[in-house]
């Protein structure tokens, strides 16, 4: 075999081993090194969060809340969560009274009222529907990490 051929067949190879478009893999590892650094970017509401990627009509985000958060509403994306770590209660459905537009396609309000009480831990997965009120409440010690995709809906 000539070394052009031997070239040409390695190329080759290395085109066939490279992952498609779009991949990715967090490996356990990464996402334990992703945990211990969402403390240390908390927000207010005592919500460390960090997007993994973002990919045409979805991302991937990691979350950690040492707190409950406000009642939500995304008119255009459906979330996924797998719950990772701790325990939290999700109220889903009902109506949010007093709610505003904080972000285009997103509502915040103070609670839901009418809605679906259910607890959640580790393990779960949960998915909720573009246009559905939720909110994910926790008592007062507790934290709860979990993985989401958000999902853009039609």
């Amino acid at each position: 075999m000539t070394l052009q051929r031997i070239l040409l067949a390695a190329a080759a190879g290395l085109a066939m081993a490279a992952s498609p478009a779009g991949y990715d893999h967090w490996t356990a590892k990464q996402l334990s090194d992703y945990d211990k650094a969402l403390p240390g970017k908390m927000s207010a509401q005592k919500i460390g969060s960090q997007v993994l990627g973002k990919y045409g009509n979805h991302l991937v985000q990691l979350v950690h809340r040492e707190g409950s958060g406000e009642a939500e509403l995304h008119e255009t994306q459906a979330d996924v969560m797998f719950i990772r770590a701790g325990e939290a209660s999700l109220v889903v459905g009902g109506s949010m009274r007093g709610s505003k537009t904080t972000a285009p396609n997103e509502q915040r309000g103070p609670k839901i009222e009418g809605g679906e009480k259910q607890a959640l831990h580790a393990g779960d997965i949960v998915h909720i529907p573009s246009k559905t009120p939720h909110q994910m409440l926790l008592d007062s010690g507790k934290t709860v990490d979990y993985a989401i995709v958000k999902v853009d809906t039609p």
